[in-house]
């Protein structure tokens, strides 16, 4: 469905004035490229080992990446309303990936084709819209490695439940656990403890 741009360049701009102000109309022109969907809660938007066709920026509901481990989905990130959403990885590198995307919960979002994507990096300020995107998501990956790395189990659930207070009431325990490095019953013990 092709969207009314104004309504929705007023979301993109709320959520994007943190890092840039730039007038409503650059936005609109930016909204332009998007069309809206909806998915249900547990729809694979892209499946492992295709090419992305398309990039999102979530209006409501949450999304995850993942790829195949030995024996099931590993939960490599998890990604909220008012953010960009993809196989960043694919549409960057113009290939297929191993990545699998999801979406969590039953979600609404705008979708812009990977032709549009590109045609909208030729632009300046589609340069600069892309590059904070790119650069917010490099950020936050690297920040969960570090944790990864560098943090006990429960030191990243402590963090996880402070960014995202409803974490639980969203995202089935088993998207949490994968997303943190632990077992869903680890995940089950830490909850206990800490409350």
């Amino acid at each position: 469905m092709i969207i009314n741009s104004k309504m929705y360049a007023q979301i993109l701009k709320q959520s994007f004035d943190q890092y840039f102000d730039v007038s409503i109309n650059t936005w609109i022109e930016f909204a332009k490229y998007f069309e809206i969907v909806s998915f249900e809660k547990e729809t694979i938007i892209k499946h492992d080992n295709t090419k992305e066709k398309f990039f999102y920026f979530i209006l409501t509901g949450s999304a995850g990446v993942f790829v195949w481990g030995k024996n099931d989905l590993v939960c490599l990130d998890i990604t909220f309303e008012k953010n960009f959403f993809c196989d960043y990885m694919s549409i960057l590198a113009k290939q297929v990936s191993p990545i699998q995307t999801m979406s969590i919960e039953k979600s609404e979002m705008l979708r812009m084709t990977r032709d549009n994507f590109y045609k909208l990096s030729q632009k300046q300020i589609g340069q600069k819209i892309l590059r904070i995107a790119a650069e917010a998501s490099f950020i936050d990956k690297q920040q969960q490695q570090i944790e990864l790395l560098t943090k006990t189990a429960s030191e990243r659930y402590q963090i996880l439940l402070l960014k995202i207070p409803q974490l639980f009431q969203r995202i089935p325990q088993k998207y949490i656990a994968s997303y943190l490095g632990i077992t869903p019953q680890s995940l089950s013990r830490l909850r206990k403890t800490s409350k």
